[in-house]
């Protein structure tokens, strides 16, 4: 059983976010990590591409997870953490300073990158639109090639006027009756 949690409420002990606290955005137990909301903050310049701007995120990057500690509820400072088995038999976290019973809260589902205010192209707010407002959009959006004419549908249509075209015919590979054998077989010729 796992110590730290999603949605747990941490407290930095080392490094340049020292005392800074902030909710477990992820555990990354693989690499022995976690994301921490709001600590240990990095850049990233994203170069404009066809179907967006350029900006820049800002985002969280992963801790190890020796360098922080669990916020015990009661006196509200760092804790260890410690397990004790309930009235129903199950492992429960509990607070190694005041003894209390962790739950962890869910941690707010989002994204990790943010674009920040000021940066290259639209601002933060520019860029959130509502799943309704681009429902309408895909629904209209379709193939260039279909609103000029000449599409399936265009190509079914006068096929029925034209004669039959080559197209209709049948270009399956048939089945090889007899296997040559020797080398101008391999060879291609």
């Amino acid at each position: 059983m796992k110590k730290l949690r999603t949605g747990d409420t941490v407290v930095v002990t080392t490094g340049k976010d020292k005392g800074k606290t902030g909710v477990l955005l992820k555990v990354l137990t693989q690499v022995q990590r976690v994301v921490v909301a709001d600590v240990n903050m990095r850049t990233r310049h994203v170069p404009k591409n066809a179907s967006r701007p350029g900006q820049i995120l800002k985002y969280e990057a992963s801790i190890h997870w020796s360098n922080v500690m669990v916020i015990d509820p009661k006196t509200k400072k760092g804790t260890r953490v410690g397990f004790k088995i309930d009235e129903k038999g199950r492992a429960v976290r509990i607070a190694r300073k005041s003894g209390e019973v962790l739950v962890a809260s869910k941690a707010q589902p989002g994204k990790l990158k943010k674009p920040i205010e000021g940066g290259q192209g639209k601002p933060a707010d520019a860029e959130k639109t509502t799943p309704s407002a681009k429902a309408p959009q895909s629904a209209q959006k379709g193939p260039f090639w279909k609103k000029l004419g000449f599409g399936s549908a265009e190509m079914a249509a006068r096929a029925d006027v034209e004669a039959p075209s080559h197209m209709k015919e049948d270009h399956t590979v048939p089945d090889q009756l007899e296997r040559q054998t020797g080398r101008s077989a391999s060879r291609g010729t």
